[in-house]
């Protein structure tokens, strides 16, 4: 039988900030059909490390003893479909709970992990508008990201995805665009992400919770200064004490 390979993009034996509340393990797989200008892991959108399945495994099994969770990330780790469900297994051998970081271009593989019950939790990168994905992105992916955006939801409704929530990555220039992906993703859980790089000073928490009191919608703030603080709009005002990423 053929190995089963893995495009391997690193490993991260301790993490705080992949899955607040949690501390977890990363893997990163390579590969992305997205070329978004902003990409924070730019280096493992193409370009190869094969690794054999047991390999990669082995690593999680190494952080199995200090965490609670392993994350898969990337790149875009569901364009790996095999490797990514056999590793999301492995997890679930271990005790580990499964979360995935995806921009959704692979809805089948994310149909695949939470039909067989191996994911725990799916955090889905909604970039802007529906209207500027093809340009954003460098590819016209706009119809694979609304159909994880409906299956997750649907999933996270039906009790089959135990947790979910819509990032939005913001920068500066685009405050504007929040209102609309609110409306679009609906009751699932949203969070407003603060977006760094080198050419724009990034919004700051201030900036970021100002947005999220005008969505009239309970949502979360994460910032590299602040770590996360939820708004809780049935009350009016943000929640008690701030959960560190």
């Amino acid at each position: 039988m053929i190995p089963l390979l893995v495009n391997f993009g690193g490993f991260v034996p301790l993490s705080t900030v992949d899955w607040p509340g949690r501390a977890v393990c990363t893997v990163f797989l390579r590969g992305c059909p997205a070329r978004c200008p902003y990409c924070q892991n730019a280096p493992l959108l193409a370009g190869e490390d094969r690794r054999e399945l047991d390999e990669v495994a082995a690593m999680i099994a190494g952080s199995a003893l200090v965490v609670s969770a392993v994350v898969f990330s990337g790149g875009e780790p569901t364009m790996q479909g095999d490797a990514l469900v056999a590793l999301a297994r492995e997890g679930r051998r271990l005790g580990l709970a499964v979360g995935v970081h995806t921009n959704g271009a692979y809805p089948d593989t994310l149909a695949r992990l939470v039909d067989e019950g191996i994911v725990d939790h799916v955090a889905l990168d909604i970039k802007a508008r529906w209207e500027r994905y093809p340009n954003l992105l460098g590819a016209d992916l706009t119809d694979r990201v609304k159909a994880s955006l409906a299956f997750c939801s649907g999933a996270y409704a039906e009790g089959r995805l135990p947790e979910f929530e819509a990032v939005v990555t913001l920068f500066r220039g685009y405050e504007d665009e929040v209102a609309a992906i609110a409306r679009e993703v609906g009751e699932v859980s949203l969070v407003l992400q603060q977006g760094v790089t080198e050419s724009v000073t990034p919004l700051s928490f201030e900036e970021l919770t100002a947005i999220a009191e005008r969505l009239g919608r309970s949502c979360r703030v994460r910032t590299r200064e602040n770590g996360e603080q939820e708004y809780e709009v049935d009350r009016g005002r943000w929640a008690a004490g701030k959960r560190q990423g």
